[in-house]
């Protein structure tokens, strides 16, 4: 089961406060963990949304909408792609991870669709098309 782990922005993360190396010391022993565990496939620290985009879709318009963005407590300050065997391992290793930010944080976890949950609308022509990328995605 692969599954995302979303690290909650914090206003101290929308302001742009950078981690105390005690912090990143603590992350890198917690990542290189999880890699020696066979759990992480990537994972990365994101800017502040004042530096980000989003683009709005209506119809064929397309609005470009510059950061920064409200409702910090719903936004992504880090993630990572684990692999693991069930909600209950991820849950295991989220537990075990140093608090991401100076103050009260949270971690939220996403299981990621699989082939089989799109059922009929994953045609064969459409599931090869996929493998295909994927493959071409490992490959670079």
């Amino acid at each position: 089961m692969r599954v995302m782990v979303l690290v909650k922005a914090t206003k101290e993360s929308e302001a742009g406060l950078m981690p105390s190396a005690e912090l990143l010391d603590a992350m890198t022993k917690y990542n290189e963990e999880l890699v020696t565990a066979g759990i992480l496939q990537t994972g990365e620290g994101l800017k502040p949304t004042s530096q980000a985009k989003r683009i709005a879709f209506d119809g064929p318009s397309r609005t470009v909408i510059d950061g920064p963005f409200a409702a910090t407590e719903e936004l992504v300050a880090g993630f990572w792609i684990w692999q693991v065997k069930d909600m209950e391992e991820a849950v295991a290793w989220a537990k075990r991870c140093p608090n991401p930010m100076p103050g009260p944080s949270e971690i939220e976890i996403r299981p990621f669709y699989e082939m089989e949950d799109f059922g009929e609308a994953m045609t064969p022509e459409v599931a090869q098309r996929h493998d295909r990328m994927r493959e071409k995605l490992s490959a670079s």
